[in-house]
């Protein structure tokens, strides 16, 4: 994927150019922060929040984000969490696209924002084709960025990468979890493991000729339905004209439509778990409280969790700050 840029729902065209948003899976799994994050210093109940124990007071930052849900969430999470340890704020939220906003970061009109793994070695450093493993990948940008004067922190479980998803009664029927288990259907009964896509990822080195070539089959060019994004999920919801589609991993409409999300046991797909992307200079200013804040942000931002959090505001109609506030008064990392 190239950009990540648009909304959750015109990412798979812009993005297919990560939506989540924020445990790790090739869509699903663990929530365990990563690239050295250190643990929260406060503790719920007693000893006051994450963000008391780590004073930011008197301290200059502006926060970016990019245009759509998931973004918007983990913008605001960052402006209220720095707030709340006493620093002083700038909110530039809301930029429009991967280049806009990470050029903001190089030129130093932003501080920080949260970005994806794969979006950013596929995109602004400019790779051909993903490392396998969320810590690789991670370990990789990381040490790729190091020299543009930007320091990668916090990695979230939080994995908003292309993800197979299936029809729950599909999914019983056909006895399919796993993205081995969809091969093996495809390669027994190819009418019974049609998938619903929007366009690209059936031609993208990095999405189904990856899958087919990991897992090895060949899902027949009859059996892939390329549809409008808009109409993937309800293709796949409605089973016609698929059992199965390719989702993102933290998109609220998995949710919405109870889908079942296939673990990438072979890990085929690129991995884009979500961490901060912050200027070097900025963070080795108070390493130790930036990673104390948003390693306790991580800690909590499962992909389960960040497709919770986007369906609050795509489905249940919350705001990206409402949710964003009960977020962390919830984790304790704030004072509620």
């Amino acid at each position: 994927m190239t950009t990540r840029a648009g909304t959750t729902r015109t990412r798979l065209l812009a993005a297919l150019a990560l939506t989540g948003l924020l445990a790790v899976a090739a869509c699903g799994g663990g929530g365990s922060a990563g690239g050295g994050t250190t643990a929260p210093t406060g503790e719920a109940g007693g000893g006051g929040s994450v963000t008391q124990a780590n004073s930011l007071a008197g301290t200059d930052i502006t926060v970016g984000s990019k245009e759509f849900t998931e973004q918007l969430i983990l913008g605001q999470i960052a402006v209220q969490a720095l707030k709340a340890a006493g620093a002083n704020v700038e909110d530039r939220t809301n930029l429009v696209g991967t280049p806009v906003v990470r050029g903001a970061l190089q030129s130093g009109e932003i501080d920080m924002y949260w970005e994806y793994t794969g979006t950013a070695w596929l995109g602004p450093l400019g790779n051909t084709d993903p490392v396998a493993g969320e810590q690789a990948q991670f370990d990789a940008v990381k040490k790729a960025d190091e020299a543009n004067g930007i320091t990668w922190f916090a990695m979230a479980g939080a994995n908003n990468a292309y993800a197979i998803a299936a029809n729950p009664a599909a999914a019983q029927e056909f006895g399919v979890s796993t993205i081995s288990d969809w091969a093996r259907l495809a390669q027994e009964n190819p009418k019974a493991a049609t998938l619903c896509t929007a366009a690209e990822f059936p031609t993208r080195n990095d999405g189904l000729p990856a899958v087919e070539k990991t897992y090895g089959f060949d899902l027949p060019d009859s059996d892939v339905a390329v549809l409008d994004f808009g109409l993937v999920y309800t293709s796949v919801a409605a089973r016609n004209p698929c059992n199965f589609a390719v989702v993102f991993g933290t998109d609220a409409q998995v949710l919405a439509n109870k889908l079942v999300v296939l673990q990438d046991d072979k890990q085929a797909l690129a991995t884009y778990n979500v961490a901060v992307s912050m200027r070097t200079e900025t963070y080795q200013a108070h390493a130790a409280a930036y990673e104390a804040i948003f390693g306790a942000i991580a800690k909590e931002l499962t992909t389960q969790r960040a497709t919770e959090l986007n369906s609050k505001v795509d489905i249940d109609g919350e705001t990206p700050d409402e949710v964003a506030t009960e977020f962390l008064t919830q984790t304790k990392i704030i004072n509620g």
